[in-house]
């Protein structure tokens, strides 16, 4: 989505910037376990189909991706921003009449990261961006029935169950933003900084300590 091709988000223990070119052989390795393979209801690609797929997600109105960066690992400027990648958060504007309706994709790729917090944090993130960017109103989240953890987190944020696929072995959870959710969604994610990607890549230390 070119709305966000410059966008960059900062929280407490993560940094969301947009997938791009450089972050796609990391990413092609990660997409090569069987385990996110199956989390993520994903076939294995080709390294050049997961450009073509990175070159997609940029472009496309309907969809909003942000890799998600290790903040502390991200601080230092030594480190090839590809070093500090852990996962992905994804909106995707899945009905052409309906704008406001949003499917909202999280992955933590990397297993020493999960069980952190890392994951609600994200989360929050990316709905408070989506709300107040995407003018989202309504958020769905389908998820493996196996998959409890990401179960526990969806419904621990006030999403409610609507639908349970037993043939795709899925469970669909939605989120109404009224205005009261709008309110508490943007009240906790008041420590959410949004700076311009392009002006960060030469001064990350600094930015932090600000």
């Amino acid at each position: 989505m070119k709305v966000n091709e410059n966008t960059l988000l900062e929280g407490h223990r993560v940094v969301l910037v947009p997938y791009n070119a450089d972050h796609v052989p990391r990413y092609h390795e990660w997409m090569k376990s069987p385990e996110l393979q199956q989390l993520t209801a994903s076939e294995p690609l080709t390294l050049e189909q997961e450009y073509d797929m990175q070159r997609s997600w940029r472009e496309d109105n309907d969809k909003c991706t942000f890799i998600i960066l290790d903040k502390q690992r991200w601080a230092d400027s030594s480190l090839e921003e590809e070093q500090c990648m852990v996962g992905d958060v994804n909106i995707f504007l899945t009905d052409p009449t309906d704008p406001s309706l949003a499917e909202l994709e999280i992955m933590i790729a990397e297993p020493s990261y999960r069980g952190r917090g890392i994951g609600k944090e994200v989360t929050c993130m990316m709905m408070s961006y989506g709300v107040s960017k995407l003018g989202v109103k309504r958020f769905q989240a389908k998820i493996g029935l196996d998959n409890e953890v990401s179960i526990g987190m969806f419904k621990k944020l006030h999403f409610q169950e609507v639908s349970v696929c037993k043939v795709f072995k899925e469970v669909t959870l939605e989120m109404t933003v009224d205005e009261s959710v709008r309110t508490r969604l943007l009240d906790d994610t008041t420590f959410m900084k949004q700076r311009d990607y392009t002006q960060t890549c030469g001064s990350r230390r600094e930015l932090v300590s600000q």
